[in-house]
């Protein structure tokens, strides 16, 4: 085993559900290339909101409340070469607690995340897969991260998962996102240990500005 890793984090309250069966599908793809892989569940415990509170910019990058997941999510980051974010669809969006963690882990800590790839899936019954993909989406973008791709949009239909097995053409999808993930690490750890890596882009001090002068 190498010493890559990617962290799956799923977003559904359900276990077992079509979320955590179309992680488990890119999971087994990522592991046959030789990459370790880690799960998080966000499962069914109430999670926090960002308050705006600004303690985890005092904290190093650790949020004030420790009863959720949230610090969970911050320290995988830590030891993570990518991620994969899945969510099923919640009136055309992530469930909402899955995107309270992912902000204040992005808020406390992006330059966990920052040049690392990441890739979003999503689990539809029906609709609503392409507002909920490109709302995942946004973090990557907001962190500097390469955003990897499949074959397709990564969604996956079904009700439950013995309904997802059925989708084969969002299981491909699926396993061709492990593929690429796994594909796209090796290439960044063979110029590594080949000393081919390109030094990561300069950075420049955050500006932030607002639009009342």
């Amino acid at each position: 085993m190498s010493s890559l890793k990617v962290v799956l984090f799923n977003g559904s309250p359900k276990q077992s559900g079509t979320t955590a069966h179309a992680l488990a599908e890119i999971a087994r793809e990522i592991e046959a290339a030789d990459i370790e892989t880690q799960t998080l569940q966000l499962g069914k415990s109430p999670v926090h909101g960002c308050i705006a509170c600004g303690q985890c910019w005092k904290n190093g990058g650790i949020c004030r409340f420790a009863d959720d997941m949230c610090n969970d999510l911050i320290e995988a980051a830590k030891t993570a070469d990518g991620f994969i974010f899945g969510s099923p669809v919640y009136f055309a969006g992530p469930n909402g607690a899955m995107c309270a963690i992912l902000d204040r882990a992005f808020y406390a800590s992006s330059s966990l995340f920052a040049g690392k790839p990441g890739a979003a899936i999503v689990a539809c019954r029906r609709g609503g897969g392409s507002a909920t993909f490109d709302r995942l989406n946004k973090y990557f973008t907001f962190a500097q991260m390469p955003v990897v791709s499949s074959n397709y949009w990564n969604t996956l239909h079904g009700n439950n998962a013995n309904e997802a097995q059925q989708d084969s053409e969002g299981m491909q999808t699926m396993r061709v996102l492990g593929r690429n993930m796994a594909q796209l690490l090796k290439h960044i750890e063979s110029g590594k240990a080949k000393d081919l890596a390109m030094p990561a882009p300069s950075t420049e001090e955050r500006i932030w500005t607002n639009f009342i002068r």
